[in-house]
């Protein structure tokens, strides 16, 4: 999986310089410790949580977007939101690393939609105002989709969930999953299909 170069975000009007590295594998709680610290506005937690986070972005952003140029771009937009919504985050409502791998999926896919939207206008010859207005719906669609995903995933049977989590959110293909798991991939992706179809059905009853 790639990494992100060392990269500045720029919070508020100073920048924050901040490198990358493949930490993924903490404990989920330090990854949740240092998003409650950014929610308080403590830089060096979010560098720290970038630090912990940023192939496991960028991997599900990629996966979705296949084009590294964009996949960069979306991933720093990724942890620009993560900054703004960080105290909003609710340890009870699912986990940091579910939370932020969601936030990613959403803006990846929010990206392949404004991109088909965006060829849409042109051949349209529409303007830029239905830009602003599709800008405003996806936000709150996001916010919305996040609270009901990190509860749904909660509810999923263990297996279930750790191959959705895994190949939709860690970035995993199923033959990746089927191995780190040392589990037939025909089961894998039956865990996955099975796992999808209740996460739509829980998410139902979240909304």
């Amino acid at each position: 999986m790639c990494v992100l170069e060392a990269s500045t975000i720029s919070l508020d009007s100073s920048p924050l310089f901040i490198s990358s590295g493949s930490h993924e594998n903490k404990p989920i709680d330090v990854i949740s410790d240092a998003l409650l610290l950014a929610g308080t506005g403590d830089h060096v937690a979010f560098g720290d949580l970038y630090d912990q986070t940023a192939s496991l972005v960028y991997g599900i952003v990629l996966r979705i977007l296949r084009d590294r140029a964009m996949s960069e771009e979306v991933a720093q937009e990724v942890f620009l939101e993560i900054w703004r919504l960080a105290p909003r985050y609710d340890t009870s409502k699912g986990s940091a690393k579910t939370w932020i791998a969601v936030i990613a999926h959403r803006r990846a896919v929010d990206r392949v939609r404004s991109e088909e939207s965006r060829r849409r206008r042109e051949d349209a010859g529409l303007g830029g105002e239905q830009e602003d207005i599709d800008f405003v719906l996806n936000e709150v669609d996001q916010n919305i989709e996040q609270q009901q995903i990190s509860l749904a995933l909660e509810q999923l049977p263990k297996l279930q969930r750790q191959a959705v989590t895994m190949a939709y959110f860690d970035g995993h293909t199923y033959r990746e999953v089927a191995r780190i798991l040392e589990t037939p991939e025909g089961t894998i992706k039956t865990r996955i299909r099975d796992g999808l179809l209740r996460l739509r059905v829980l998410m139902q009853v979240h909304s």
